[in-house]
């Protein structure tokens, strides 16, 4: 072939500059591109094989070579794949119209860094140019008769090309360096960019420097394989020690037979491991390969919880693992990493647009061949394919944890408060998952059990009774029926109630405690949205914290009018106490009488206080929203209730009286530094009255 000169078929002036400013957001992943189209390579020289238009060598070993050059400044790829013939190197690497450049340019050209390519492996070759001001490429093709070839680019749009000295099928790219990018030429860099992009690639690849000396290793004879290059043959004679039998005598003992061994050429190592775990059958993969490979990949040596092993072929193919970490503490990081792979080639983390954000916050792998990479993101996400594959995820997903809840509850209990928080968010981004776990959200009470709503709704309704003292049938929910089919009407909504500071407010535990009701422990700040999500899509139950009221079970029957001068005369004293109008007192008989005073605020109110709070972070004014609607309950049942309405012109009233607010308060919420400040000074002047 007579050399020839020419211009890259491209219609814009000259797309490189384009390639090395924007292309790919990270110039790293000229590595993932050049090996990646390698691999391809090798994989077609198989299928020709197999097809039986090709026969490999018999001791054919497909492989990948990266050979780094820190004196040269350069970088070589090597492929033993199927090669091109000039003809090839001319239609794909000098028309670079055939993977759409000019089309790419026309759409992408005006795009900003926030709608990133994911990946072009039409375009994949050029990527060298990021980094390389020349570029060679020698080649010979596996067809009969074939010439290797030899083409360089300066990163101009000219190019040469003639006869090569290439002397085997495959291909070996060079890279030329810019003085930018010598970093590349690094041995070690160049092995930390290739574990990030080819760590599990199906062909092996192997990264050496030039001109290194060579390493060598010992191993036994019977070890040897025919590509080792035998340095030294080494023999070690049978080891023994001597030994007292047992009527006192000695013995010589062999503790080491003789050996035969080798001095070696050590043996290279691939970087990658081409059948990772996600390629394989659930069944064939053990509960350590799952662990070793959490370990491995995401060096993370806490212990996974456990773990979901996706493998779809129909409708779509889809592989990967899902691992469920173990939280050490509220203080640990709860965002995850998702990989993404095409055919085992790394493409990026955490893409939103695939994986359901919620799902963000677990470790795993997830390789889809079938998912358009020639796409910007913003195009991912209006595609119908991509959205299928993020529900199927989902699915999975809540159908691991149900049936976990199902099959071993108990091991779902013990991961529970681990796993609470990915639930909660997923339920509050993804209402189909929010129906699938609707009845399989387990809640911890206060009796350290944990529970689900319907477990804890039925129990409560074994507990109602009629007018005559007899229990009344319970109503059983059906865990399979729907949220449709358990509807009731609003009025008749069951109430759940719940605990935010099982310490802070201890006193309202005991009262449900000593009168047999439960309640739920909601201790996290995601819980407000998460049960306002539940009760929207729950009509048959309501939450409500033990605190926003008084239950029935807690105070004794009265009339309507039976306590309607106390509640006056305490309402006038503690208003005049506590200088405020606008206080709510409520006079009720608790059964307990050592009760005194206790606070609630209404649950609405209370939400309104959370979501204040939130916006409050964000800038926003709170005084916008109002303050808390709370009421002071008092028990007309307590001594010292009973003091202060008996007693209500005396001095120590209004001191009695704060008092009493306070406590209601401190049981409530803590107290402001003023108000606590106050607290203890009358505290001490309560003690100093009593010492008289």
């Amino acid at each position: 072939m007579s050399n020839k000169k020419g211009s890259l078929s491209i219609t814009s002036e000259n797309i490189f500059p384009v390639i090395k400013k924007w292309l790919y957001s990270d110039h790293d992943i000229f590595y993932r591109e050049l090996i990646s189209n390698g691999c391809d390579a090798i994989t077609k020289l198989k299928k020709l094989d197999m097809m039986g238009e090709y026969s490999l060598p018999l001791d054919y070993k497909a492989k990948i070579q990266v050979i780094v050059s820190p004196e040269d400044k350069t970088l070589i790829f090597i492929d033993n794949g199927l090669g091109m013939t000039s003809e090839e190197v001319d239609e794909y690497i000098n028309q670079i119209a055939f993977s759409g450049a000019t089309d790419f340019l026309e759409k992408y050209k005006d795009k900003a860094d926030s709608d990133q390519i994911i990946g072009h492996f039409g375009l994949g070759f050029y990527s060298a140019f990021m980094v390389a001001d020349e570029v060679h490429i020698d080649t010979l093709s596996y067809k009969d008769g074939a010439t290797a070839v030899h083409w360089e680019c300066d990163g101009g749009t000219e190019f040469e090309m003639g006869d090569g000295d290439w002397d085997q099928v495959g291909t070996k790219i060079t890279l030329f360096l810019n003085e930018d990018c010598l970093e590349f030429a690094n041995e070690y860099r160049a092995r930390e960019v290739i574990e990030k992009y080819c760590s599990f690639m199906p062909t092996e690849i192997f990264l050496s420097k030039k001109d290194a000396p060579e390493e060598y290793e010992t191993i036994d004879a019977a070890d040897k394989r025919d590509t080792d290059k035998v340095i030294e043959e080494i023999h070690e004679d049978a080891k023994f020690e001597e030994k007292e039998k047992e009527d006192g005598t000695k013995e010589q003992v062999e503790v080491s037979p003789a050996k035969d061994k080798l001095k070696i050429v050590k043996r290279p190592v691939a970087l990658n491991e081409t059948h990772p775990l996600w390629t394989k059958n659930p069944s064939e993969c053990t509960e350590e390969e799952y662990k070793a490979f959490y370990r491995d990949v995401f060096h993370d040596y806490k212990e996974p919880l456990f773990w979901i092993h996706l493998n779809m072929d129909y409708p779509f193919n889809l592989k990967g693992i899902l691992y469920f970490p173990k939280i050490n503490t509220e203080y640990d990081s709860i965002e995850g990493t998702i990989k993404l792979y095409n055919n085992q080639v790394f493409i990026a983390d955490n893409i939103k647009e695939v994986i359901p954000e919620f799902l963000m916050l677990l470790k795993g792998v997830i390789d889809c061949p079938d998912l358009p990479l020639n796409v910007s993101r913003s195009a991912l996400q209006n595609d119908g394919f991509v959205t299928k594959i993020s529900e199927y995820i989902t699915k999975k997903v809540a159908d691991k944890l149900t049936g976990m809840c199902k099959t071993d509850k108990e091991a779902y209990e013990k991961y529970w408060d681990d796993i609470a928080p990915f639930i909660k968010f997923g339920c509050l981004k993804d209402n189909k998952f929010c129906d699938k776990m609707n009845d399989y959200i387990l809640f911890k009470d206060i009796n350290d059990k944990y529970i689900t709503l319907p477990e804890l709704l039925v129990k409560e309704e074994e507990k109602a009774t009629d007018e005559n003292g007899e229990k009344v049938e319970a109503e059983v929910v059906d865990e399979n029926k729907s949220a449709d089919e358990t509807k009731e009407p609003e009025d008749n909504r069951k109430t759940v109630y719940y605990v935010t500071d099982m310490n802070q407010q201890g006193q309202y535990v005991s009262m449900f405690k000593e009168q047999g009701m439960n309640a739920v422990i909601l201790d996290h700040a995601i819980d407000t949205s998460f049960i306002t999500q539940l009760e929207q899509r729950n009509e048959n139950y309501k939450f409500c914290r033990i605190d926003a009221d008084v239950t029935d079970s807690m105070v004794e029957e009265t009339s309507e009018d039976e306590l309607k001068a106390e509640t006056e005369t305490l309402t006038e004293v503690f208003r005049k106490a506590l200088n405020n109008e606008g206080l709510e007192v409520k006079v009720e008989k608790f059964k307990n009488k050592e009760l005194s005073s206790m606070l609630t605020v209404s649950e609405e109110s209370r939400r309104m206080q959370d979501m204040m709070k939130m916006y409050a972070m964000g800038g926003m004014d709170m005084g916008m929203f109002g303050s808390a609607s709370e009421t002071l309950v008092l028990n007309a049942n307590n001594d010292l209730v009973n003091y202060i309405l008996n007693n209500k012109d005396s001095e120590n009233a209004p001191v009695f009286a704060a008092q009493l607010y306070d406590l209601a308060k401190i049981a409530n919420a803590p107290l402001a530094p003023e108000a606590m400040a106050e607290f203890i000074a009358r505290s001490n002047k309560i003690m100093t009255l009593l010492a008289k």
